[in-house]
């Protein structure tokens, strides 16, 4: 008669411990009722932990199925604008309407909540929905120009006269009138408005890991 296969021996999962030691049963972690006991709570918290993380998940999910295509256009928005702002800055551009440089744009406006920079459009998204995601239509702002204060416009100009400028300054004439010119429609559905956003949000990461 073959003798019965003896299990393999077990690390203790009780980090005081850590012996080895032949489980006696299926799924055995400890070697003892005692070290069962002093990891109760860390198992129990591990649980927690876990249960919340599902939670989450679920309650994104359940929160991503109510979203409307108003709202997904809105986290495509955020994720062109994310990723202008984010682009715009690691090469130094300064502000687009005022012509401000980040230095000093940050030493006037840094303690405004949400920062100094804002991503704004040249053509408005109210006049021209079209244009609302279009990435040569965004483009870096100082806080005060993008709420449309004067105070640091360029002399002589209003905030949007300055935008024009500063955009020609950086593109062409040419590609100023031509963006003014589009007026193709894009209605974009909800899965091209997710197809957006995750494409932003990636580029975004990348910009932000290339600077860590």
């Amino acid at each position: 008669m073959l003798a019965a296969k003896q299990p393999k021996p077990k690390t203790c999962k009780n980090p005081a411990c850590g012996i080895t030691f032949p489980p006696q049963r299926l799924g055995q972690k400890v070697c003892s009722p005692k070290c069962g006991l002093a990891i109760k709570d860390v198992n129990q918290e591990k649980a927690r932990k876990s249960l919340a993380q599902i939670e989450r998940r679920e309650i994104k999910v359940r929160k991503e199925k109510l979203k409307s295509r108003a709202d997904h256009l809105k986290d495509a928005e955020k994720a062109v604008r994310d990723y202008r702002r984010t682009y715009e800055l690691s090469i130094g551009s300064g502000c687009i309407s005022c012509g401000e440089s980040q230095e000093s744009i940050l030493a006037a406006q840094g303690w405004k909540t949400g920062g100094a920079f804002d991503a704004g459009h040249f053509l408005g998204k109210g006049a021209r929905p079209e244009l609302r995601l279009l990435p040569t239509n965004i483009w870096l702002q100082c806080k005060s120009c993008n709420a449309g204060s004067s105070k640091f416009a360029r002399k002589g100009e209003t905030v949007s006269q300055g935008f024009r400028s500063g955009l020609i300054a950086r593109i062409g004439l040419d590609a100023v009138e031509a963006l003014e010119a589009d007026h193709e429609p894009r209605k974009h559905t909800i899965e091209e408005l997710k197809a957006i956003t995750a494409e932003y949000r990636a580029k975004t990461r990348e910009l932000k890991g290339r600077a860590a």
